[in-house]
């Protein structure tokens, strides 16, 4: 299996005519039946769009993200390498913290989102996706990635399309949180830097809880960091190589080179930006789902 792809896809191999006709039934079958499966119940990325919109502007309250402090002081380790990766020990968590935070994220179910402020919610969603993608990982603890962790269904690499969660009576997965939730209703694109998908090539973990207070801070530190590591832009050579976050989501960073390559330059550091202005093209994009672990 190759974890080190330039895209979302896996590389393909030719097949036999009997596993390709087995594979047309099979995706006839699925044709037929996910419609339905995915219909039941399940509201629409405009619902939740519009569910979820609703915000107290003066609102004081704060959320206790006070446990997922204390399990990120635990179990992430901040970077120590070139790689500017910060690991988590998914072991350790799975034999000691899984009862915390699967409290924590029962807490973080319970809380009326409607009453929270913009950037309080801003962070409750973010805490709330990246509790639940270390939750899930480490329930699956040990893989070599998370897209071979499949909850929603075995020909769907990953976790992320399962209904995992439930907030204000909605069950949601983690792509209704970023995709149909944050993104649509933030449209800021330093929400790539802040959801953790638990590989090597995603942006880091921080070590801290996002909070409403902290909130531009923290996005802002959070961009730096990823921009200023090689997972983030990489020049090889005479190429160079950028994260397919800016490819999967070129559109959030304003969809043109231009505006990716100004994006870039505004968080890296002098040297860096100085080559960043010079790009004008960018020769590969890359993302390596390779699990972010402690090893």
């Amino acid at each position: 299996m190759n974890l080190f792809l330039p895209s979302r896809t896996r590389d393909h191999r030719p097949a036999s005519p009997h596993l390709v006709r087995l594979a047309a039934k099979v995706t006839l079958a699925l044709l037929v039946c996910l419609p339905l499966l995915a219909g039941a119940g399940a509201a629409s990325a405009k619902e939740l769009r519009e569910r979820f919109a609703v915000f107290d502007a003066g609102s004081q309250e704060r959320v206790d993200h006070s446990a997922w402090n204390r399990l990120l002081k635990t179990y992430l380790r901040e970077s120590r390498g070139k790689d500017g990766l910060n690991r988590v020990n998914y072991a350790a968590l799975k034999a000691g913290g899984m009862e915390e935070l699967k409290e924590y994220l029962s807490y973080l179910q319970s809380v009326d989102v409607a009453r929270l402020s913009r950037p309080e919610q801003f962070a409750f969603w973010t805490n709330l996706y990246n509790a639940k993608t270390m939750e899930i990982v480490a329930g699956n603890y040990p893989v070599r990635s998370i897209r071979d962790i499949r909850l929603s269904s075995m020909f769907i690499p990953g976790p992320w399309k399962a209904k995992v969660v439930q907030v204000a009576g909605v069950k949601l997965s983690l792509d209704d949180i970023e995709h149909d939730i944050m993104r649509p209703i933030w449209r800021d694109p330093r929400i790539h830097y802040a959801v953790n998908c638990a590989a090597y090539g995603c942006p880091n973990l921080l070590t801290r809880a996002y909070t409403g207070e902290a909130l531009e801070e923290m996005l802002e530190e959070a961009a730096r960091a990823y921009i200023n590591s090689p997972r983030g832009i990489d020049f090889k050579g005479s190429g160079v190589v950028v994260s397919s976050l800016y490819d999967w989501y070129a559109e959030d960073f304003g969809g043109s080179l231009e505006s990716i390559r100004a994006h870039l330059g505004k968080y890296a550091e002098p040297a860096l930006a100085e080559k960043i202005a010079g790009v004008t093209s960018f020769d590969q994009y890359r993302y390596n789902w390779v699990l972010n672990d402690m090893q």
